[in-house]
């Protein structure tokens, strides 16, 4: 059987975790000021926990590849060489590069280590992989552009490197995410290829005539909005048969600044798919698709893999993805302060995310199962029964059915809702 790798973001420790018990072969990772998707707030992966966090996905049989894909400038190289010998320490399985001078002291200082190249550095051809093989390369990560033929057209010439491709997610309006517009519209405080994007391609712009100041005209003269540059997100798990046929090797799905329950959901999905379709690769993958629908997005597009992207691909009508399934809420049991405060060994304790009211029908997913149940029951610490959950509440709830392992139960809404 081929061995396709699926390869999650891992934003922090916790969502590292869960992408790999919901179904990652691998996970991608970054710290600030080295990563184009680094967190400023919450909890990170820092130089100070990547050791840590590498160790982590090691322990649960996974690899772990560290980004430092930013275009530097000297003061980054500078402080790329104060931080070499902890990413040395770290021992990840790759780290993925696109700026020649990181690639340049990585191989000089971290000999033993994968090079994966980034999709930043814009790889169309079989020229430009053989190039990158040459100076070390074990994989590339191709760029988001390619159709799925001009991928089998690499393979074929390039039969002795790993390629991997983007399968999910959000896309950039720019070249594989090649964008300056957050630079000038932060005056050089949001620095998009520094891992600060404010993404200016989520707002919404109106026109303004010149000899008409304070008159703002709507761009689209329709019920559309005006998000002129906002893409859809990416989703090609209808394409899956194709890409594997084509000989990809890793399927990437983007996200380090996503939720838990996106991870989770995202991760599980992909793996239920390519495991069928290595098994089958006939087999019917919408599904897959549907259950998609039920994580954040701007709505989906195959973008260029099919050789016909178009207009169709940007999301005028709105900039922030939004769910087709609310996430409900995380059980809580890896948590032991006040776990022996349930009413009884029925009812579980949970973090609220949405509010969940007594007798709902929910849908429960962990990594292994996936099924509907009501809430039968809620209760406080001091075991005074509640008609509801409201959102950030510590509580306990009974379910009509119970996970048989419930440690990285999530419970979202059922069906599909928001559909684009």
């Amino acid at each position: 059987m081929q061995n396709v790798e699926l390869l999650m973001p891992a934003g922090n420790l916790e969502k590292l975790e869960y992408a790999v018990r919901y179904g990652a072969d691998a996970v991608y990772l970054g710290v600030v000021d080295f990563s184009l998707r680094a967190m400023r707030k919450g909890s990170l992966i820092t130089m100070e926990n990547l050791k840590q966090a590498v160790d982590l996905a090691h322990s649960l049989g996974a690899k772990a590849y560290v980004t430092i894909n930013i275009f530097a400038f000297n003061n980054d190289i500078k402080q790329l060489e104060a931080c070499l010998d902890r990413f040395k320490d770290a021992k990840p399985d790759a780290f993925i590069v696109s700026d020649y001078g990181i690639l340049n002291l990585i191989k000089r200082n971290i000999s033993d280590v994968d090079l994966h190249i980034s999709t930043q550095t814009n790889t169309l051809n079989y020229e430009s992989v053989k190039f990158w093989k040459d100076l070390g390369a074990s994989r590339v990560i191709l760029a988001r552009e390619l159709p799925i033929a001009d991928i089998a057209e690499i393979r074929r010439q390039v039969p002795d490197i790993e390629l991997e491709c983007f399968v999910h997610g959000a896309q950039c309006v720019s070249f594989s995410g090649r964008c300056l517009l957050s630079d000038y519209f932060s005056k050089g405080e949001r620095k998009a290829n520094h891992g600060n994007c404010s993404q200016p391609c989520r707002w919404s712009y109106k026109l303004v005539e010149e000899t008409r100041p304070g008159e703002f005209l709507e761009i689209n003269q329709d019920d559309r909005g005006s998000h002129i540059l906002s893409p859809k997100d990416l989703c090609l798990v209808n394409q899956l048969p194709q890409l594997i046929d084509a000989g990809v090797d890793s399927f990437k799905v983007e996200g380090r600044t996503k939720s838990l329950y996106y991870v989770s959901a995202v991760a599980k999905t992909y793996r239920q798919a390519i495991d069928e379709v290595l098994k089958n690769p006939s087999a019917d993958m919408e599904k897959y698709f549907t259950e998609l629908q039920k994580v954040g997005n701007r709505g989906y597009t195959t973008g260029f893999a099919l050789g016909d992207n178009n207009g169709e691909s940007y999301s005028y009508d709105i900039s922030k993805g939004l769910a087709g399934a609310d996430f409900l809420c995380e059980f809580q049991t890896r948590r032991q302060d006040n776990i022996q405060s349930a009413a009884d060994g029925n009812y579980y304790f949970v973090k609220i995310k949405n509010k969940m009211l007594l007798g709902d029908v929910v849908e429960i997913i962990t990594p292994d199962e996936q099924f509907t149940a009501a809430v039968e029951g809620i209760k406080n610490e001091n075991g005074e029964e509640l008609p509801l959950g409201n959102t950030n509440d510590d509580i306990y709830i009974k379910f009509s059915q119970s996970p048989k392992d419930p440690k990285y139960a999530l419970v979202r809404t059922i069906g599909v809702k928001n559909v684009h």
